[in-house]
This record gives C-alpha cells, structure tokens and sequence, in this order.
C-alpha cells in the first residue's frame, strides 16, 4: 500500500448569481451635501447587493433633478424599459420617498413593475413588494408620503423661525405700499407712495372713519395698491397698524408662533414712531370693545366718524 498517497480538495463552485439586480439612487439638487448624499446612498446599496450571493448587481440608474418643475427622470425611465425588457429582476432603492417624487408617480411605477414581475426593495423601510400585499403596499406608502410631508412642513416652519429669530428672514424686507426694493432686496421708500402713506395716518388722526379715508382716496383719484378706485375698507385699516412705517417689524404674530420684534432700523421710516402710536391710541379709542373685570364687551354705542 502507497502511504504517500494524498488527497486533493476540490473548493466547491461559488453559488451563482441568479437574480439581475438594478439599483436606483435620486437626489433633489446637485448641491454639494445631496451629491455627498447620493454617492452614500450607491456605496450602501452595492455593498448590500454584493452580500447577498444569489445576487447579481446589473447596472446602476442614477437620476439628479434639475430645477425646472416637472423635469424629466431619464435614469428612471431606463430602468423602467430594462425591467420590462427583463434584464432587471430587482430594483433596490434607499427609501420610498427616493424610488418617486409623489405617491401617486412611485404607484404608478410600482403597478408597472408589478406586471413586469420585478421586485422593488425599499431598504430603508424594510419593505419588499414580493412579500406585500399591494392593498397593503398602496395603505403603507400613503401613509409614508403623508408623514413626510408632516415632517417637510415642520421643518419648512422651524426654518422661517430660526431665520425671524437670527435676524436674517427675508420677510423682514417683504415689500408693502409705500416701499419698494433695492437690488439688494432690502426695503427702500417709494416716494409717490409714501406720500398717500402719510396722508391715510393724518386723515385718521384728523378723525376721518376708514370709509371716510376711502371716499377721500376716491375723491383725490389715488388708486388702490392693486390699482383698483376704491380702496378695500381692510387695507387702510392693516396700514394704520402697520409697523413697518414706522421703521420697525414684527413676525410670526399670529398667536401660534413666538413674534420676533425689530424695535428700529428695519427698514427707512415713512411716518414717525409719535405719528404711529398717536393712531393706535385712537384706533383704541374708537374701538367697540372695552375690557372689564368680567371680561370683553361692546360699549352700547360704536364709535363712528361721518367725516
């Protein structure tokens, strides 16, 4: 018997790769943070694909919007035409909010794909449409899209607050009668405007009722700020109240939302501070409501100025 005789083993044949996989990355803009954003999002899902071994990664579809409404997704619409040639088996994607840009575009694509007999894994929610029924496919993506339009909006809310906190807002230059604005967008005074400004808070403090100083505003041919011959009763009276004549500005003031107050300096003045509170008082004055210990109440005659 040959005792030097050895036995060689044979490695067994890697599994092989049965399911064409396509993976499929979107991101809003091509700022600087979405593209870091998007190439994250391409090195997960390769790594993710590679790990499975009956997995075979075919091509990766690649889709950056433009900034004009209703742009196109080429990469998309190609991944699409694969999947109904069949060279797609499986699209992996991050999340349901990156496979389509509203739950009525990512369920059309979806019945698509579902005819085609591809398979859609988002792996962010851990959903898989082989696994899903589509009623409850169509429940779970509305109700995705729904809370991440909450989420969109909270945060959209949270921005304009910080900003009106840190002084840096663009509403605090938001134009109204009377101001236009310079190249900067900062608030500059309209002179042809400031002057029916002025002339609306002395009519006021001279005792002119609101209906009064649209009579006169009609009488002196001076059109409204949307070009109309008689001014709405509710625009003079916002002007009257108006901070912003004053230099000053306040946002956020609904009663929902902390208000943050620039005191001065927000923008030139077409009326002084004195000019301002003088009408406040009288607007006060001539209001119909009195404050009591028992609360709010009409007074049992309203103030009313035929001039």
């Amino acid at each position: 018997m040959d005792n030097n005789k050895r036995i060689h083993f044979i490695p067994p044949l890697p599994p092989k790769r049965e399911k064409r996989v396509g993976i499929y990355c979107r991101v809003s803009t091509n700022s600087v943070d979405q593209l870091k954003s998007l190439t994250a999002q391409v090195s997960a899902l390769t790594r993710l694909t590679a790990a499975n071994p009956k997995w075979l990664l075919v091509d990766v579809y690649i889709d950056i919007a433009s900034s004009k409404t209703g742009s196109s997704r080429k990469e998309f619409s190609r991944m699409l035409q694969d999947c109904k040639s069949r060279d797609i088996e499986i699209i992996f994607t991050k999340n349901i909010s990156r496979f389509g840009r509203d739950t009525v575009e990512i369920l059309d694509a979806l019945n698509q794909l579902r005819i085609f007999g591809v398979r859609v894994i988002f792996e962010q929610e851990v959903l898989d449409t082989a696994d899903t029924d589509n009623d409850l496919m169509i429940s779970i993506i509305e109700s995705i899209a729904q809370a991440e339009n909450e989420s969109r909006s909270d945060n959209i809310k949270w921005g304009i607050k910080q900003r009106a906190a840190q002084g840096t807002s663009k509403l605090y230059n938001r134009k109204c009668y009377g101001y236009i604005n310079d190249a900067d967008g900062n608030l500059i005074i309209d002179d042809k405007e400031a002057k029916n400004v002025r002339m609306i808070f002395d009519l006021y403090l001279q005792g002119k009722s609101v209906i009064g100083i649209v009579k006169e505003l009609k009488r002196l041919e001076i059109k409204s700020p949307t070009g109309k011959s008689i001014w709405p009763k509710r625009t003079i009276d916002v002007m009257l109240s108006n901070e912003k004549y004053m230099g000053a500005s306040r946002l956020l003031d609904n009663g929902k939302h902390d208000s943050y107050y620039r005191a001065d300096n927000n923008n030139p003045p077409i009326i002084s501070q004195e000019t301002f509170q003088a009408v406040q008082i009288e607007k006060q004055h001539r209001s119909n409501v009195i404050e009591g210990e028992e609360g709010n109440k009409r007074k049992s005659k309203k103030y009313s100025s035929k001039k």
